[in-house]
């Protein structure tokens, strides 16, 4: 019985972790006398969640800058729920960090608050902790707010009942001039206990901030671990990093060592509580943008959706395992799979960063790269950092390794004409992938289209533009049928001749979780 009793509880634990709850319930008739019904094995069953999180970090220090928050939760998640609520709420002013692109006041004259109103010489500064910022109301329609505010804090937020299951929140920020001049857009992330940023940079020139928001009433403890070519890059300053309960902490990546390093690998691993991480870089030259976590470590990775126009791509993987890893590099285009000339293979080795300059590898045309196991398989982690425009007009975005397709996948903060989406089928197997575009944020009908995306290849669609849409809007990806699919989301916003784009991996939306079923009577855990 205690055996019984553990595993219960040790599984609704872990749902917990991922920030996705549902309630155990016990099966109708179930049988007391402990006959075949309390021995069968039961599969588990998946249920939509009853809560979701989503933290988003301190958006920008720039006086600039103009932010965009959206939330959304798809129509027709969890019926049976109760209505609920969501809610994006303002943390601990602990988020500050010193910033290049800073201007004179005079700059930030006409920049907004989150309700719309003009910031005034003199202001208090933004509102205390826990003050509402976003609410969303109902499924089906997302939610905006924006912000002008060069000292915005990091927000948590948190979704129950009908609102929760697949609760997106997008966070984009445009900032005008200065270092990290750019589109800075993410997707705000759930708490976890470990993150895997490869694509890091200490170097001269440029400047990054690892966010850690810590959603919880206890102080949560964080390492900080930086690899680069030669191995760990030993520092003290990393390890045992405090966050304090509901509150926000940067730390600059340069910090943590003692030379400059063009290409490390950030580990944010959790020694207690939880955190929401993200990474946010800002170029002298090439603007910036936020790089979103790698998918987990595996033999093989795929990122999705490298614009045709790419003037400069550069992939950076490292093995965090015992082993070295080799890799076959494939271009998968919207005609087929080919391998890049000079760039067939790579041989990474276990604990070190390697980094490498793909060229043209688009010749042109939008794709995806795939990464497979050759021969050695070991466990790796992966990003791409891709440039768009010349000289002094170049902008930076950043593509990670991304999980298939499970259920279904969200992003929020699409804008007409604006918004892109890569859908790569990486086996042999066609996949059919069906698009929804929400009602736009101020007015519209939401629409839907189903796309087949043959085997080895990329498909780049705009998503079906909602009648009428007023506003942003949110777009959800589900798997019909067919094999593996990977996709991701690009939003640009070219500004004053610069090619302002980030691009956002669309993993699961945790909008439901897999629930064992009691084999017994839970009353009966009480004997």
């Amino acid at each position: 019985m205690k055996r019984t009793t553990l595993s219960l509880f040790a599984a609704t634990a872990a749902l917990a972790a991922l920030g996705g709850v549902a309630v155990l319930t016990a099966p109708s008739g179930a049988d007391s006398g402990g006959g075949a019904a309390r021995t069968a094995a039961k599969a588990p069953a998946r249920l939509p969640v009853q809560r979701s999180m989503a933290l988003c970090p301190a958006p920008t220090s720039s006086d600039v800058g103009e932010t965009a928050y959206t939330a959304f939760t798809p129509a027709g998640g969890a019926k049976s729920a109760k209505k609920g609520t969501a809610e994006l709420l303002s943390v601990a002013g602990s988020d500050k960090k010193d910033d290049s692109n800073k201007k004179d006041s005079k700059d930030s004259k006409d920049s907004k608050d989150s309700k719309g109103n003009k910031d005034k010489k003199g202001d208090k500064g933004p509102a205390p902790a826990g003050t509402s910022v976003l609410s969303l109301k109902e499924p089906g329609k997302p939610a905006t707010a924006t912000t002008g505010r060069s000292d915005a804090p990091a927000l948590i937020g948190s979704a129950d009942g009908a609102l929760a299951p697949g609760w997106t929140v997008q966070q984009s920020t445009v900032i005008a001039a200065g270092s990290g001049r750019g589109l800075h857009g993410l997707t705000c992330t759930a708490p976890d206990t470990s993150f895997w940023f490869p694509g890091a940079s200490t170097a001269k020139g440029r400047q990054d901030y690892v966010h850690l928001t810590n959603p919880d009433s206890a102080a949560a403890v964080v390492d900080l671990e930086l690899y680069g070519k030669d191995g760990r890059i030993k520092s003290g300053a990393g390890e045992g990093v405090t966050v304090p309960p509901r509150s926000s902490v940067p730390v600059l990546l340069s910090s943590l060592a003692d030379q400059p390093a063009e290409d490390v690998t950030l580990h944010v691993a959790a020694r207690s509580g939880r955190v929401g991480a993200g990474l946010q870089t800002a170029d002298d030259k090439k603007g910036g943008d936020w790089l979103p976590a790698s998918a987990e470590p595996g033999a093989d990775a795929v990122l999705p959706g490298i614009p045709g126009d790419a003037t400069s791509v550069r992939l950076v993987v490292f093995a965090p395992g015992s082993d070295d890893a080799d890799l076959k590099m494939r271009f998968a285009g919207p005609n087929g799979t080919i391998t890049p000339a000079g760039h067939e293979t790579l041989h990474v080795r276990s604990g070190m960063t390697a980094a490498v300059d793909l060229g043209d590898i688009t010749k042109g045309e939008a794709g995806s790269l795939l990464l497979t196991a050759d021969g050695r398989s070991a466990p790796v982690v992966a990003a791409l950092r891709v440039t768009r425009g010349k000289d002094d007009k170049q902008e930076t975005a950043f593509i990670p390794a991304v999980q298939q397709l499970g259920g279904r996948a969200t992003v929020a903060d699409n804008r007409p004409k604006s918004s892109t989406l890569a859908l790569v089928a990486p086996g042999k197997e066609a996949a059919q992938v069906k698009v929804t575009s929400s009602a736009g944020s101020e007015g519209g009908e939401p629409a839907e289209k189903t796309y087949t995306v043959k085997p080895g290849t990329t498909l780049t669609v705009e998503p079906p533009q909602p009648a009428g849409a007023k506003g942003s809007f949110a777009v959800t990806v589900e798997k019909v049928s067919g094999g593996p699919v990977h996709a991701s989301r690009m939003l640009a916003l070219p500004k004053d001749g610069v090619p302002m784009f980030t691009i956002q991996p669309l993993a699961d939306d945790r909008s439901s979780v897999k629930v064992p079923e009691a084999e017994q009577d839970l009353a009966m855990l009480n004997r």
